[in-house]
């Protein structure tokens, strides 16, 4: 498979080793992201005991068997890739201010508004992004492929429904589920100050989860990546997103103890699906977080990590997805099975959203106005 626009034409998706160490990053970790969305979407409402009478005792070990079909990432990865455009659009329209105009919370909350187009939920109630800006408008939004309907989430639906534009002091609801964290990871990936990483994806989970813990628990892990990419283990970039979420109000805190409890486990005992379900189930956010965090303290490799991630009852997309994003952060994108990355729908749209992202924030690119758009 070969890269598309960002690479030397020819160049392999799985022999990168000139690439420079911080695209294999960013690729790393959305990509990571897509491929643990995948494998743990067949099986997110399924119990465990349900899952091995399926799948056998192992559980999941790889993308289900259907003979001509990709696998498919679910509403975890759509709104990742939607959190990057938007990132990108107000990176554009930054530049074309001269640097003064960076507005990436409403930016993002205009593509989150495309996702909500793309997935035939009606119509929101505005008509525009932003400005006049129509929603359908950039490339990301005529990619077949991102129209599918897989299991999207109530509580960003019925946010962006009517607009979206929650902040944290002004509450759209009342929701901590793991809608707003498992969506913020291109934050993490930035040329940003840590702080302002974590602010910013407190920020954009708060556009359509308003409780606390639900954006607080994006500005975590936008943290944790942050440091990885940096060159930090992930247990000091854990200790990092706890100073910092120690410092908000009471009701967010839940995030930290959650934190707390999945660094004990990793020193305990044996990892196993009933040490993930003592985390919880991965539907709110501090469980999800912490279950991803977890899987990849304990993990022997990128494939070790992921599995042990969707192999629980709970929300195995989501806390699947996060520990991709994690270990692909960590250990880079060679790290990940090539038959998983073979077998990825849309493997081809992630790639260039991920080199995008690099390209703008780490090359300072400047790409054509119908790409994307100035919001």
């Amino acid at each position: 498979m070969i890269l598309t626009r960002t690479l030397p034409q020819g160049y392999c998706v799985h022999h990168m080793k000139d690439l420079h160490p911080k695209r294999l990053q960013v690729f790393g970790s959305l990509l990571g992201g897509a491929v643990g969305d995948a494998l743990g979407g067949p099986v997110e409402f399924m119990r465990m005991d349900q899952i091995q009478k399926v799948f056998g005792p192992a559980g999941v070990t790889g993308y289900p068997t259907r003979s001509g079909h990709s696998a498919a990432f679910t509403d975890d990865t759509q709104m990742t890739l939607w959190t990057a455009e938007g990132l990108m659009r107000a990176r554009q329209r930054q530049r074309k201010s001269s640097g003064e105009d960076w507005d990436p919370v409403r930016a993002v909350n205009g593509s989150y508004l495309r996702w909500f187009l793309t997935q035939k939920a009606g119509v929101p109630s505005v008509g525009s992004a932003s400005e006049g800006e129509p929603l359908h408008s950039g490339w990301l939004i005529d990619e077949p492929g991102l129209w599918a309907r897989i299991a999207p989430g109530n509580t960003c639906l019925s946010a962006m429904r009517v607009g979206g534009l929650g902040a944290r002091d002004d509450p759209i609801n009342d929701s901590k589920g793991c809608g707003g964290v498992m969506r913020v990871a291109p934050v993490g990936l930035l040329q940003l100050d840590g702080a302002d990483a974590y602010q910013l994806a407190c920020d954009l989970a708060a556009l359509t989860h308003g409780h606390p813990a639900g954006y607080v628990t994006a500005g975590a892990l936008a943290l944790i990546l942050n440091r990885l990419i940096r060159g930090d283990r992930l247990e000091s970039a854990v200790t990092a997103a706890l100073d910092a979420v120690d410092q908000e109000e009471p009701r967010a805190k839940i995030c930290a103890d959650a934190l707390r409890r999945a660094l004990s486990l990793a020193v305990s005992e044996k990892p196993s699906y009933r040490m993930v379900e003592r985390l919880g189930a991965g539907w709110v956010a501090e469980e999800a977080l912490a279950i991803a965090v977890y899987c990849a303290l304990v993990a022997d490799d990128f494939r070790d990590g992921v599995l042990l991630a969707v192999n629980h009852s709970g929300d195995s997309d989501s806390t699947g997805s996060i520990a991709g994003q994690l270990l692909g952060a960590m250990l880079g994108v060679d790290s990940i099975p090539s038959n998983w990355k073979d077998g990825l729908g849309l493997y081809s749209v992630v790639e260039r959203v991920a080199g995008d992202l690099h390209d703008a924030f780490y090359e300072d690119r400047v790409f054509p106005a119908e790409e994307y758009p100035r919001w």
